[in-house]
């Protein structure tokens, strides 16, 4: 039988990709590429180098190694088992040596030295001139002047931290599966509301057990700690779920990432030396907005004085609330949800669980279209003759007004076994010019809400609808591109601290009346959230947002600092790390046992390594951005076209602080994310 994943010209072959082809398919491609290169770069001169002779058909060669294992790295994340996982462990070292070999390839670095050379007489735009210095600059980091030794070296640091990474996700992943708590009756889960509980029924059912089950996936467990009036069951599941990979809590020891983020971190910090930077911070900075690891630093330590003594106050305020009204005398980590949850009820009569039923799943998704179509000029029609990884899976293809196909993307929105947690975008397939025409761009969104219980659709908190926004904001980052070279189509090439603007602009729309509108209608009357609802809904939006925010500096100064203060003969210094930033930033210290570091994937696992602070820097850019909508009106034709023309369609085609004035007229300003956030007012 034919391998189904050697030549992927359209959507991926789900149902025909078996984990014991994946490896072949990655071996043979990768050997077909390398040798496809060193013909290029040995047939091309540089005298007769030019675009269309040698980037077009490296554009090629590569995309069939994308096509190749993007759905393979998906399945991973959405269909795990013992086989796949297998199988993508045995790739990663694969392409892992792959991509050192060619970030190091002394004829690929020569073709684009030539290239950029000659980029004036051959007439080179000012796109294919961005790529061409991305390239130089991405070829400096894969350390192609090093010495052969160095070189060497590099490419074990590059297959050990993907081997390492790759570990430190499966462990989470087995980690959070491995634990569960199970309920002969619902009397045990007093409080919590009657979808969580039917959830829990279901999650017993499909496991073949009588009762109910709750878990650690995040829509059982957030449930439990909103709203459990046990208190020793939410310090139960508190425990279990700040201490998952880690040498605490009920599976102490099993799946443990304590030795794996060390390592990590020395691997990154001798990466970074080798390459003649201080420490990891300043690499991750080489391909990012922000200009220094001082402003980083700045930038984050102001936002902190500016919120925390807010922070401070909404704590002090949920103290005396639940020692008034409770006789709580000391609040622990595993109160905190439920005593905010009772707090925000009683001031704003509003709760996340009692606005489910004016979220339901199809007329979120209408809604959602509805929005985006009205900025943008797209509609959407959904197709059901593609092949999916899970009968949930939903498809779309995006078309213009004027029926041009534009773009498609997958929709998997339910939480289930053998699923990553989380919400993500990830590209399918990316934008490109081919011989046959342009490649359009198609998209994987994935969340983790509750589906469908018995006859009742999937029913979303606000929080969620929020996310799945966020997520289809990433989404048309990737598919309205117009730009046609890969490198820089779509998120490709775009800053990691600029990534995120397109994604947390579009929550913006979830919080505004005439957005709204669009969005929550009840599943059963079809009615629109009450006018009371809504007014309480808006009016809670900042119920504790300053809480939240140093929640959130926390996080991102933990990770700069342990990536730009990296210490070699400090084993302790990840635990200490965390210690000093929260007596810097934080109002809330954890129990000892709290391990929250070992769960911390988007560092140790994903792109985010010295990066995280990304979040707080988009978000400065996508509360300013929003803020011409707020001046203009939220639908304006002319507002949402010139976002659409400056941000979405250009993708990393030209630097973002550029795009970001051309939309908005001057350099962005943190005042309305203050704003929006209603600190400091």
């Amino acid at each position: 039988m034919t391998n189904p994943l050697f030549n992927v010209t359209g959507l991926p072959p789900f149902k025909k990709i078996q984990p014991s082809q994946m490896v072949e398919a990655i071996e043979t491609i990768i050997n077909d590429s390398r040798q496809a290169i060193n013909e290029l770069t040995e047939s091309v001169t540089e005298e007769a180098i030019t675009w269309d002779n040698f980037v077009k058909p490296l554009e090629d060669i590569n995309d069939r190694l994308d096509r190749a294992w993007s759905p393979i790295s998906h399945i991973n994340s959405v269909a795990n088992s013992d086989e796949v996982r297998d199988a993508y462990n045995a790739c990663l070292p694969l392409l892992s040596d792959y991509g050192t070999e060619m970030g190091q390839h002394k004829g690929l670095y020569n073709a684009v030295k030539a290239l950029d050379a000659k980029a004036e007489t051959l007439g080179l735009d000012k796109v294919q001139r961005k790529i061409l210095k991305d390239d130089l600059r991405d070829f400096k980091l894969s350390g192609v002047a090093l010495s052969p030794e160095k070189q060497k070296r590099y490419g074990e640091i590059q297959k050990r931290l993907s081997e390492l990474t790759s570990k430190f996700e499966q462990n989470l992943l087995d980690a959070t599966m491995a634990w569960h708590k199970d309920f002969e009756s619902a009397e045990a889960l007093d409080g919590l509301p009657e979808s969580a509980i039917a959830a829990a029924r279901q999650a017993a059912e499909a496991s073949d057990i009588e009762g109910y089950r709750i878990s650690l996936d995040f829509p059982s467990y957030l449930p439990v700690m909103m709203h459990a009036n046990d208190r020793e069951l939410r310090k139960e599941v508190y425990t279990a779920f700040s201490t998952r990979a880690s040498d605490k809590g009920p599976n102490a020891g099993e799946f443990d990432n304590s030795a794996i983020m060390p390592e990590i971190l020395a691997l990154r910090h001798e990466l970074a030396q080798l390459l003649d930077f201080e420490h990891y911070g300043e690499l991750s900075l080489a391909t990012k907005m922000a200009k220094s690891t001082s402003e980083v630093m700045a930038f984050l330590s102001e936002l902190a004085a500016k919120s925390k003594p807010q922070a401070e106050k909404d704590l002090q305020e949920l103290t005396d609330y639940a020692k008034e009204k409770h006789g709580v005398d000391k609040l622990e980590a595993w109160d905190l949800a439920y005593y905010s949850e009772k707090l925000k009820s009683e001031r704003y009569s509003i709760s996340q669980e009692e606005l489910r039923p004016w979220f339901p799943e199809d007329q979120v998704i209408k809604g959602m279209f509805e929005i985006t179509g009205t900025l943008f000029n797209i509609k959407f029609q959904e197709r059901d003759d593609v092949e999916t990884w899970h009968e949930d899976v939903r498809f779309y293809d995006i078309y213009d007004l004027a029926d041009n196909y534009i773009a498609s993307f997958y929709l998997d929105l339910y939480a289930r076994r053998n699923k990553r947690g989380g919400a993500w975008m990830a590209d399918c397939i990316g934008r490109r010019e081919t011989k046959q025409g342009i490649q359009k761009p198609v998209a994987f969104l994935t969340c983790n809400f509750n589906g469908p219980v018995g006859d009742t659709p999937a029913l979303f908190t606000h929080d969620e609808v929020t996310t799945l926004f966020h997520e289809f904001g990433h989404g048309l980052h990737h598919m309205l591109t117009q730009i046609n070279h890969a490198s820089v189509a779509g998120i490709s090439g775009v800053p990691w601290d600029a990534v995120e603007l397109p994604s947390q602009f579009l929550e913006n729309f979830c919080w505004e009346e005439e957005g709204l509108a669009k969005i929550a209608k009840h599943y059963e009357s079809g009615e629109p959230l009450p006018k009371e609802k809504l007014e309480r809904l808006l009016a809670a939006k900042n119920f504790q947002s300053a809480m939240q925010m140093v929640r959130q500096l926390e996080f991102s100064m933990f990770d700069f600092k342990i990536h730009s203060e990296f210490d070699p003969n400090n084993p302790d210094q990840i635990q200490q790390q965390l210690d000093q930033v929260r007596a810097e930033v934080s109002v809330i210290t954890p129990p000892e046992f709290n391990r929250f570091q070992h769960s911390f994937g988007h560092i140790f696992a994903g792109g985010y390594a010295a990066g995280y602070y990304s979040y707080k820097w988009a978000e400065v850019l996508s509360a300013d951005a929003f803020s011409r909508f707020e001046e203009e009106g939220i639908f304006n034709p002319k507002t949402g076209q010139d976002f659409l023309e400056h941000i979405l369609q250009k993708g990393g085609s030209a630097e973002p602080d550029e795009l970001f004035k051309a939309f908005r007229g001057r350099e962005p300003s943190p005042d309305a994310l203050l704003r929006h956030s209603g600190i400091g007012q």
